[in-house]
């Protein structure tokens, strides 16, 4: 192996968003901020997390859940 042309390896902190914090080595400069990690991702505590967020079909029907009587209507008009 060459000498000098590996970057340098170095123990940072990690902060997760669950507000758990670990050590690990890496040759990234400095402490970083993650969103998930092990101790709050449903994989490994075995429970679903509530996201504030809904997905796009039930976001789709909340918002357009009056106008399917108007289709219904408007077809029983035509026949």
């Amino acid at each position: 192996m060459k000498a000098d042309i590996h970057p340098e390896y170095k123990q940072v902190q990690v902060s997760c968003s669950c507000g758990s914090q670990f050590t690990t080595g890496t040759t990234y400069a400095r402490d970083f901020h993650i969103e998930v990690c092990s101790e709050c991702h449903p994989f490994y505590t075995g429970k679903q997390k509530n996201n504030e967020n809904e997905g796009r079909v039930m976001t789709f029907n909340k918002r357009f859940k009056n106008f399917a009587g108007l289709a219904q209507k408007s077809q029983k008009d035509k026949a």
